[in-house]
C-alpha cells in the first residue's frame, strides 16, 4: 500500500464525484484502514489504488479532462520518494550481477563437437533410407536431357519447314502465306509426335519381348583345381572320349586273360 498526498486536481475530482449526487464514498473506500476523502484537501494522504478508482469513475462518467496523468502530478509522498528509491537501487544491484556474473553464452554444434563436419552431419542426417532411391541421379539427368533435345529438334523441324514455306510462297498473298505456314507447322508437328509415338511404342515392345526371353544357362566345360596339367579338360556330354575309355579297359582285360 502507497500512500500519496493530494494534489489540487484531485480534490477537484472529489468535488466532481461529490456532485455526481453519489451518496458516499464507499466504493473507494474499501478498506477499514484507507483514508477518509470526505474532507478533501491539498495534502491529505491517499491510495495509489484510489486515485486509480477515481479515475476509471469519472471517465466513465463523461469527465475525461481529469486524466491520471494529471491527478498524480505533484502528489508524490515521502513514502513513495522511499518506495522508488529501494526500486531502483533492487534494480541497479540485479544489472551489477548481471554484468559481473554474465550467463553462459549458448553453446553451437560446432563448439559443441569442433571435430564434426557440417557437410558430413548434414549428409549423414539426409541420407538415403531406400537402397533404390541411389543412383537416379544420372537417370533423371540423362530423362531430362534427352527431354530437352527432343524439344529443341521439334522447334528447328517446325521453325525450318514455316521459313521454307513462307520463302517459297512469297509470290502469294499474306494471309495465304500465312495460311499456308501455319498449316505445314501445323502438320510437321503431327508427323513428328506420331513418329516419336511410334518410337516409343516400338521401345515398350522390346522390352516386353527382353522380359518374355529366358536365357537358358548350359555347361560346356569344366575342370578341377589342383590337377596334373597334363590332364586334358573332359567336355561333357562329348562321347569321344567315353568312347576310348570303354577301348582301354577292354584292352586290359584281354590282356590279363
Amino acid at each position: 500500500m502507497v500512500l500519496l498526498t493530494m494534489t489540487r486536481s484531485i480534490v477537484e475530482a472529489l468535488q466532481i464525484w461529490d456532485n455526481l449526487g453519489y451518496p458516499s464514498k464507499d466504493k473507494l473506500q474499501a478498506g477499514k484502514d484507507d483514508p477518509a476523502l470526505d474532507d478533501a484537501a491539498v495534502g491529505k494522504p491517499i491510495l495509489h489504488s484510489q486515485i486509480i478508482e477515481l479515475w476509471l469513475i469519472l471517465r466513465d462518467a463523461g469527465h475525461e479532462e481529469h486524466t491520471l496523468e494529471n491527478m498524480l502530478k505533484g502528489a508524490w509522498s515521502n513514502e513513495y520518494k522511499a518506495l522508488m528509491a529501494r526500486l531502483r537501487r533492487e534494480e541497479e544491484q540485479r544489472a551489477y550481477e548481471r554484468m559481473t556474473n554474465p550467463l553462459p553464452p549458448t553453446e553451437t554444434f560446432a563448439q559443441r563437437f569442433p571435430a564434426a563436419n557440417m557437410a558430413r552431419s548434414f549428409a549423414a542426417v539426409n541420407r538415403v533410407t531406400v537402397d533404390k532411391d541411389l543412383g537416379d541421379d544420372d537417370v533423371t539427368y540423362n530423362d531430362v536431357h534427352r527431354q530437352l533435345m527432343l524439344i529443341l529438334n521439334f522447334m528447328v523441324s517446325i521453325l525450318g519447314v514455316a521459313g521454307t514455306l513462307w520463302v517459297l510462297a512469297r509470290w502469294w498473298s499474306t494471309p495465304a502465306r500465312l495460311f499456308l505456314t501455319l498449316g505445314g507447322s501445323l502438320l510437321v508437328g503431327i508427323a513428328e509426335i506420331a513418329v516419336y509415338s511410334g518410337y516409343i511404342w516400338h521401345l515398350g515392345e522390346a522390352k516386353k519381348q527382353d522380359k518374355k526371353f529366358k536365357e537358358v544357362k548350359q555347361i560346356v566345360q569344366t575342370w578341377a583345381v589342383g590337377v596334373d596339367e597334363k590332364e586334358e579338360a573332359t567336355l561333357i556330354g562329348d562321347k569321344s572320349s567315353s568312347d576310348e575309355n570303354t577301348d582301354l579297359r577292354r584292352r586290359k582285360k584281354d590282356a590279363q586273360i
